[in-house]
């Protein structure tokens, strides 16, 4: 009997502690893996993918026996991290692809984040959540330029082309929503979603009990694989499942999978101290995306008696996974400057959380999807759509394991694998001029 090992050659390390996980009040993590269990599937991540795969494998075999593993606390990780937008639009606005030729691109992509927000939608409803947590709201996205405003415009028809309703804001409209004169034209899109990232993963793993068994602290050292199953190792203990979910997303790639396939950006994110509502006009609580792709992101998150205001921007090639020092300094420096040139009456306030996310992209922009190695399947790159693309990629990958078949699971299985990338110097140059280039084309987005 051959077995093949695969050792983790890093362990995530996420940084600062998010906004988002500040927020929430003390949770009592489950206990790390200490011994041997056996499952009929392990799952490597509990973020969007992992947590998504074990609901869905729960629903198609509740008397499956699932673990999942986790290097940190659920929340920590890059499912926390992110803008807590759920889009359930084809992502880049500015990019052309809504020509007639892409229609069933278009119809793929809304299906495979329609599937991830329905999920939500349901957990939400069946357990309660409040609009803190999962709020669908729609979503704005804002113009500070003319060209900005044309960007929407096109966008706004291109959508009603497609049968999706929208609505264009004027000048006036979009200051009355944001309390600020810097915005000159928004869009809104009713079909998006705005959550807490941090406190809906977390909701979700806080949900498991009986067949699925979650750990948390408890890092994937390695994985030995053989034609009887496979074994996880971990600092403590060993997992012995018949399959393994790599839900890891760019961890992958640690583990020898998507190796020169995989493209680590990260992107950053602050949130200001709290302000009392009455000292800027507009709702209270509200999310816009840039009218240019890689511009900046707002929310405006409502408090009892205060609010705050975050702003995500910057993207940085990171090969190692791990945002440093001095690049967060240079990120935060750039946020500042974003939020001031937003809000210019309010660049008093002070951004008491600095954090950054990972992304994993691929060439193609497809997902590193279905499996790897003999009982390793992996649901990982999420192309800097992980909600909904990370979602439906742990549902797709549930159902391939079970041999259910559903129009998400043709629409994976469909994907292109992952094209190889350059040479490493290569890629490493191609990847910090390209995003230096769409940065500095968003402009003042």
């Amino acid at each position: 009997m051959t077995t093949k090992t695969f050792h983790a050659r890093r362990l995530p390390n996420h940084g600062a502690q998010s906004g988002w996980t500040a927020l929430l009040p003390p949770r009592t993590p489950t206990p790390a893996l200490d011994g041997g269990i056996n499952a009929d599937v392990v799952i490597i991540g509990a973020g969007f993918a992992g947590l998504a795969a074990a609901v869905r494998l729960s629903e198609l075999d509740p008397n499956l026996s699932v673990a999942i593993i986790d290097a940190d606390l659920v929340g920590n990780g890059a499912s926390g991290r992110n803008s807590g937008f759920l889009i359930d639009l084809p992502h880049d606005i500015a990019s052309g692809n809504f020509g007639v030729d892409a229609a069933a691109q278009n119809r793929d992509e809304i299906l495979v984040a329609r599937t991830a927000i329905q999920l939500y939608a349901r957990l939400a409803q069946e357990n309660g959540w409040d609009k803190d947590i999962f709020d669908p709201s729609g979503k704005y996205s804002v113009a500070m330029t003319e060209s900005g405003t044309k960007h929407l415009e096109e966008y706004s028809s291109q959508l009603k082309s497609m049968g999706e309703p929208n609505q264009l804001l004027g000048e006036t409209e979009t200051q009355e929503l944001t309390g600020t004169r810097s915005f000159k034209s928004g869009l809104f899109t009713p079909g998006a979603v705005m959550v807490q990232p941090a406190a809906m993963v977390r909701a979700i793993a806080d949900l498991f009990q009986g067949s699925i068994r979650l750990f948390e602290r408890t890092p994937a050292l390695s994985i030995e694989a053989s034609s009887s199953g496979c074994v996880v190792k971990t600092p403590k203990g060993t997992v012995k499942a018949g399959r393994v979910v790599l839900a890891t997303n760019g961890h992958a790639e640690s583990f020898g999978f998507g190796r020169g396939e995989l493209l680590h950006v990260f992107t950053y994110a602050a949130l200001t101290e709290p302000f009392a509502p009455s000292s800027l006009g507009g709702s209270r609580k509200w999310g816009a995306t840039p009218a240019a792709p890689m511009g900046t992101t707002i929310r405006r998150i409502n408090g009892v008696d205060s609010d705050r205001l975050l702003v995500r921007s910057r993207y940085t090639y990171n090969p190692n996974i791990e945002a440093g020092g001095g690049t967060m300094r240079r990120a935060g420096a750039l946020l500042d400057r974003k939020f001031a040139d937003r809000f210019p009456d309010h660049r008093h306030l002070k951004m008491q959380y600095r954090w950054a996310g990972a992304m994993a992209l691929t060439r193609n922009s497809v997902p590193l999807f279905g499996q790897v190695e003999k009982g390793i399947f992996a649901a990982c790159a999420c192309n800097g759509i992980g909600g909904t693309k990370s979602t439906s990629a742990g549902i797709a990958t549930a159902e391939l394991l079970l041999g259910h078949q559903s129009a998400l699971g043709k629409v994976f299985s469909a994907f292109d694998e992952p094209q190889a990338l350059p040479p490493r110097p290569f890629t490493a140059v191609g990847a910090r001029v390209n995003l230096a280039y769409r940065e500095w084309h968003a402009g003042r987005e």
